[in-house]
């Protein structure tokens, strides 16, 4: 069985070399789907709670809200750069306060500090997908991630294979210690 969660992601980002509307700056409210598959938790009725979903998802999401996006040889990233630098703004603000750890993975680099994220390839609907599932693989057993964005649409499916002990109380993820984060239970 399956739990599903949403999230909306507003960001900037251009299609850079390609020849179309595309290759101009431009905005998007992407919304991300994210399901995730296990068996019920008999304690809570329930596979995983959406809410939890949401928070170990967001924690590095949020990366990706109200940012730009750029591939990592765009000409513009050096300039962009340059002008939040001049602005005072690359190594942050008081007002940039909804900000995920910075991460680096084989695909994408966020700079939470100045809303920016480098990615290897173009950010199409595609590779956001490939992007969330590298982030997100190893903490939620993530069966399906659709990502749709203006008319752009794209899904994959991918094969659940961790074994994620959860609380009997809460249904989220024990620690690395047998301990469930929300609620104290241990495991025996």
């Amino acid at each position: 069985m399956r739990s599903i969660t949403t999230f909306d992601l507003q960001y900037a980002h251009r299609f850079y070399g390609f020849k179309g509307e595309a290759q101009y700056l431009h905005g998007h409210t992407g919304v991300l789907t994210i399901e995730v598959e296990d068996t019920v938790e008999p304690g809570v009725n329930m596979v995983f709670p959406c809410n939890e979903i949401q928070k170990t998802a967001w924690a590095l999401l949020k990366n990706f809200d109200h940012a730009l996006i750029l591939r990592q040889d765009d000409p513009l990233l050096p300039a962009i750069l340059k002008v939040y630098e001049e602005q005072g703004i690359r190594d942050g603000a008081p007002q940039n306060k909804m900000k995920g750890p910075a991460f680096q993975t084989e695909l994408a680099t966020a700079y939470p500090d100045c809303r920016l994220v480098v990615t290897k390839e173009t950010m199409t609907v595609e590779g956001m997908i490939k992007i969330v599932y590298e982030l997100l693989k190893d903490k939620l057993n993530i069966a399906k991630i659709t990502f749709s964005s203006g008319v752009n649409k794209a899904s994959a499916e991918f094969e659940t294979k961790n074994q994620i002990d959860r609380c009997p109380l809460c249904g989220i993820a024990l620690n690395d210690k047998g301990v469930c984060p929300k609620c104290g239970y241990k495991k025996d």
